[in-house]
């Protein structure tokens, strides 16, 4: 399986909404509540203001994933002073383990070090152990546990703050 990861363009939002939507309305994997069209995914995700990055990986012309950077302030007073992004990841359901969530982290991180932060913010929740396996591979630490956040249901879940430090892959690309 070949996979290619490219910048999301707008006419990628349709086919992003098809990887995040089932995830929304499963409700076990993502803290997001609302689900997506082709608008919400453009202005929100791809095109935002404090946007640095948005990739799409792709098996054959299927989009299968997608990950986002953005331009955030340190997330609470337990992050160390710095230039921090914030992640989102998402894999369609019957294509994780096969190495998108790797490749998608691969452009993200040369993008964080062209855009000079510092540290990587990813909140997952307590909850989502595939989610916090995959961070964790990815060489983020916990820094923080932010407890009992609502859910759109009401129920209430604790959140994992990790961060990746950037340096660490900024001197690996010398």
């Amino acid at each position: 399986m070949k996979v290619i990861v490219r910048p999301a363009v707008q006419q990628d939002t349709e086919a992003m909404c098809q990887v995040i939507n089932p995830l929304i309305e499963a409700g076990n994997s993502t803290a997001r509540s609302t689900m997506f069209d082709s608008s919400r995914m453009w202005h929100d995700v791809i095109a935002t203001p404090l946007g640095l990055s948005c990739c799409v990986a792709t098996v054959g012309h299927k989009i299968l994933g997608f990950q986002s950077l953005d331009l955030a302030t340190p997330p609470d007073a337990h992050s160390p002073a710095g230039r921090w992004g914030s992640i989102a990841s998402f894999v369609s359901a019957g294509a994780q383990g096969r190495g998108l969530g790797q490749a998608l982290f691969d452009h993200t991180k040369f993008q964080a070090i062209a855009a000079r932060l510092d540290f990587i913010n990813a909140t997952i929740r307590a909850d989502n152990v595939a989610g916090l396996r995959y961070y964790t591979g990815l060489g983020f630490v916990d820094y923080n546990r932010v407890p009992n956040k609502p859910l759109a249901d009401g129920r209430k879940i604790d959140r994992i703050q990790k961060r990746f430090d950037v340096s660490l892959a900024r001197a690996a690309f010398g």
